[in-house]
């Protein structure tokens, strides 16, 4: 992980590309190391949800090439490296666990190392079935955050509605889960974490208490997904 750590540091302090070309070969170690340590988490994780058992690396993880075409920072390198873990890898839709190698210098995106679980971006659709289960659901998501996913983790409530939506009580008593927006946990381990030499367990082990949260989620969104084919969308 310290190769990771260190070149990730060293990109932000030099984020060129005639420095990453001169840097090209400690690039391609730092992604070689990380696309191992994903390939073993996918692994551990596999052993409480199979269904990333079929998930490689490559199904999860990004390019370090920035898009910048509508971006003011035209910084061209990523400072962190992230893979995105979810059945049917990163581009299938559905929610996953995010892990995240920043530079560890500094609180916050992209800096911070990170662990998500959940769905950053859901679609109006899933949002609305979210919403719904959650506010008829007699407290079963409430449940989940507060008693099963572990302490570390945070509900992501950045951007959250100012009042509930339209269409639900006002005085629901699962009101701030229904202005949620983003319907993630999320949490930043420090350095020594994730130096430690059992990374990858500890990370699996904080994983698996999200397990319930992720598959509220996702029969949400199967949910939608079924509707859509059905309606030929």
């Amino acid at each position: 992980m310290q190769t990771i750590i260190s070149f990730l540091r060293d990109i932000d302090a030099n984020n060129d590309r005639t420095w990453f070309n001169q840097n090209k070969s400690r690039y391609q170690a730092a992604q070689s190391r990380f696309n191992d340590i994903v390939d073993e988490l996918i692994l551990a994780i596999s052993q409480f949800d199979p269904t990333v058992s079929n998930l490689t690396a490559k199904d999860c993880t990004y390019r370090i090439y920035r898009d910048t075409r509508f971006s003011k920072d035209k910084s061209p390198y990523k400072t962190h490296m992230g893979a995105y873990i979810c059945p049917g890898g990163k581009k299938s839709g559905y929610s996953g666990y995010y892990f995240h190698v920043g530079t560890g210098l500094g609180s916050g995106y992209p800096h911070a190392h990170m662990l998500a679980s959940g769905d950053y971006m859901c679609e109006p659709d899933v949002l609305k079935t979210l919403r719904e289960d959650i506010c008829y659901g007699e407290g079963d998501f409430h449940d989940i955050v507060t008693r099963q996913v572990a302490p570390e983790f945070k509900l992501d409530v950045e951007n959250s509605l100012q009042r509930v939506p339209a269409g639900f009580p006002s005085d629901s008593p699962y009101s701030q889960y229904l202005r949620l927006r983003n319907y993630c946990l999320f949490c930043e381990p420090d350095n020594r974490f994730m130096l430690s030499p059992d990374v990858v367990a500890r990370t699996a082990e904080l994983f698996h208490t999200t397990l319930p949260f992720l598959q509220y989620i996702n029969r949400a969104i199967t949910y939608c997904k079924e509707e859509k084919m059905m309606n030929g969308k």
